[in-house]
């Protein structure tokens, strides 16, 4: 707004400055023209009057001579006195005409004089508009100045305002169609520290930013599960621990609000899974601890075991082979505690066709589960 008024003032001061200079301009050149038309006139007059002068002169001699007689010397005489008075009286208007050109001339030097100051007022002028134009370059430059200066305030303004009341981070509470938010805003959104509680009957407690949840926070299942952990943009991502209402416990990594990544199981019962994970469940690479003392190590798809894998028994035997849906499936090899081997096919968990054993003594036997 301020920027705005200044352009306004410096748009008035140079419109002001360049009526003044029309204006002048104007009224110097209609003088200029009025003296010209003038001096054009007395030098006309002057013309027409030293031109009467030496007609008449010519014409008063010519009549004389022309009734000169020399055979009549008196009349002549009195033709000669007659001619005298004639050129004086001649003289005389000649001498008149003469002062009167003289005064004529008097009056072009003074206006050709008031011509010459007119002219320095004019070149005075013209010095002056050429300083108004530099003043206005100076003008510019100023209001060049003024204007980054006026930038700048107006960035640290918004700097400030940025860190004023309006943005200012507030408590209050806020009902919402889905629930009731009780906690920090700014700008009229969540953000900070804060509880929303749901109609639903789940509540999320913890960190919030531009309305969603961020950061770190609880959140609260009307089940009895709970999630604590890490938020991104709304949802489950980064470490967190999802405690089970039932009392198994994971402890991992989350991934747009699933299981996803590695993690730890610890079961109610005992048992232990650590391993890799995605949507819930276990997949990829893992161990399962059973509470008996079995262990499991190898593939997993779909929270069971899968492909390649080791069963380990807490009396010593473990099984390395082939495995599908949670159930030996394919080749195996099954070492008994004892140093004896046997190999072979197996389907949903059962040994099928032959199965050849070597024992520890190097015995072979086959047996056929056909």
């Amino acid at each position: 707004m301020i920027n705005d008024k200044l352009k306004l003032d410096i748009e008035n001061i140079k419109n002001n400055y360049e009526n003044e200079i029309k204006f002048k301009k104007y009224y110097y050149e209609k003088v200029l023209n009025d003296i010209n038309n003038k001096y054009k006139s007395i030098n006309e007059y002057c013309n027409i009057i030293y031109k009467n002068s030496i007609d008449k002169i010519e014409n008063q001699y010519i009549k004389i001579i022309q009734k000169y007689d020399f055979n009549k010397k008196l009349e002549n005489m009195k033709n000669m006195k007659k001619l005298n008075e004639i050129i004086y009286s001649t003289y005389n208007i000649f001498n008149n005409n003469y002062y009167n050109s003289m005064n004529i001339n008097n009056i072009l030097i003074n206006y050709y004089n008031n011509k010459l100051n007119i002219n320095d007022d004019l070149n005075e002028q013209y010095e002056n508009i050429i300083k108004i134009k530099n003043n206005k370059d100076k003008m510019k430059n100023i209001i060049n100045e003024y204007t980054k200066k006026i930038n700048k305030i107006q960035s640290e303004y918004d700097k400030l305002k940025e860190k004023s009341n309006v943005n200012k981070i507030i408590k209050q509470i806020k009902e919402y169609d889905n629930g009731r938010y009780e906690g920090e805003f700014k700008n009229n959104k969540k953000e900070g520290k804060g509880k929303f509680y749901y109609k639903s009957g789940t509540i999320y407690e913890g960190d919030w930013k531009n309305d969603k949840k961020e950061g770190k926070g609880i959140f609260y299942y009307k089940t009895g599960n709970r999630y604590e952990g890490e938020f991104k943009d709304g949802k489950k991502e980064g470490k967190g621990i999802y405690y089970y209402s039932d009392g198994n416990r994971y402890e991992g990594e989350f991934k747009n609000d699933d299981i996803e990544g590695k993690g730890i199981l610890f079961g109610n019962n005992g048992d232990k899974y650590e391993g890799e994970w995605k949507n819930y469940k276990k997949e990829g690479i893992g161990i399962y601890y059973w509470n008996s003392g079995n262990r499991y190590e190898g593939e997993w798809k779909n929270d069971k075991p899968e492909r390649k894998g080791m069963y380990f028994y807490f009396d010593g035997n473990r099984y390395e082979g082939e495995f599908k849906n949670g159930e030996k499936e394919g080749k195996g090899i099954f070492y008994f505690k004892n140093g004896d081997r046997e190999m072979g096919d197996y389907l949903q968990g059962e040994k099928i066709g032959k199965h050849v054993t070597l024992t520890f003594n190097g015995e072979v036997k086959i047996n056929d589960y056909n």
